[in-house]
């Protein structure tokens, strides 16, 4: 087989792991796992039975423990939470300073509310860089499904040479040059999903469903175009595509927060027994100072850091939305 690119994957989870099933038919993959006792038992088994059971790595898909171990690659994907870009940034600042790197998380950073590309501007700012984004669950992306999402990067030829390099069959990648517009479609939508799931946890309707997902994009579009966002890329996929599949997909993490929360059981019990990062609970909050910062209005974000901070009975959400007084679409 002739490979075209060599990749290392900075995070072995689910998302980190379906990219490089789908990206092994045309490229030589990496996996950095958790530790070596992950990396052993995905070469041992050709499976990530932690993260995601049940589907077949690829022979040619290597894992090991540590960055260092494969800094000798073509192109660096980050698949970390959040939470986790600083840190994988800083080693590749170290390791590989010029080496192109694209990130898949979604959210705004703890504690400086900053979206990924500005954290890399921070303290990786050499490297050509851009997100991929978009409608998609790492289950179906593993499976080979249809799936199509966006590749945005400040340097609009970067992105178009990275969207023809990984696009395949079973995954078409549009370049974007609206890095702002993709990254905050993708963090805000997952705030969303939460209280959408929070409604159809209550039984409230397709109706009070199709009113958060409405009013939610607005939200979106508000926020990201006061951070210098095109409002036009919230009509793509990385904005009402991905709000919507966020919003509706049972495979959401986000939205079965947002269910389980409707049931009563507790925020720090829902984010236990998930066994998976939802970037929408911490990313809540960020969105939300980075919004009042702003003077933006977010009704909807502003009511689910109420009830994941136990202030507002999940019962009560949606009401106390509805209330809000009559104004002008």
């Amino acid at each position: 087989m002739v490979f075209g690119l060599k990749i290392t994957v900075i995070g072995a989870g689910a998302w980190g792991t379906a990219l490089a099933i789908n990206f092994a038919q045309r490229h030589a993959m990496t996996l950095i796992a958790d530790d070596a006792a992950h990396a052993a038992a995905i070469n041992q088994t050709h499976e990530n039975a932690r993260y995601l059971p049940g589907h077949q790595l690829p022979q040619a898909i290597v894992a090991v423990a540590a960055i260092a171990d494969a800094a000798d690659a073509d192109l660096f994907l980050i698949a970390t939470p959040v939470a986790g870009l600083r840190s994988s940034l800083l080693s590749l600042q170290r390791l590989a300073p010029r080496v192109p790197l694209l990130w898949v998380c979604k959210g705004l950073e703890a504690g400086t509310a900053l979206l990924p590309h500005q954290v890399a501007a921070e303290v990786h700012p050499g490297a050509a860089s851009g997100v991929l984004t978009g409608p998609s669950f790492a289950e179906e992306v593993a499976r080979g499904l249809p799936t199509a999402v966006v590749l945005a990067s400040h340097d609009a030829a970067f992105a178009m040479n990275m969207a023809n390099a990984l696009h395949g069959s079973s995954m078409r990648i549009y370049a974007n040059d609206d890095l702002i517009g993709a990254e905050v479609g993708g963090a805000v939508k997952n705030v969303l999903a939460i209280a959408t799931g929070i409604s159809d946890g209550l039984g409230l309707g397709l109706n009070a469903r199709a009113a958060l997902v409405t009013r939610g994009l607005a939200e979106i579009t508000r926020f990201g175009v006061a951070l210098g966002a095109r409002s036009e890329t919230f009509m793509g996929l990385t904005g009402v595509g991905d709000l919507i599949l966020t919003c509706t997909g049972d495979l959401s993490r986000n939205r079965r927060v947002g269910f389980a929360l409707a049931s009563g059981t507790p925020l720090e019990q829902v984010t236990r027994e998930l066994g998976h990062v939802a970037e929408g609970v911490p990313a809540a909050r960020e969105v939300a100072l980075r919004a009042e910062q702003l003077g933006i209005d977010m009704p909807i974000t502003r009511t689910v850091i109420a009830v994941l901070d136990g202030r507002l009975a999940p019962s009560d959400a949606v009401g106390q939305l509805m209330a809000r007084e009559a104004k002008i679409e």
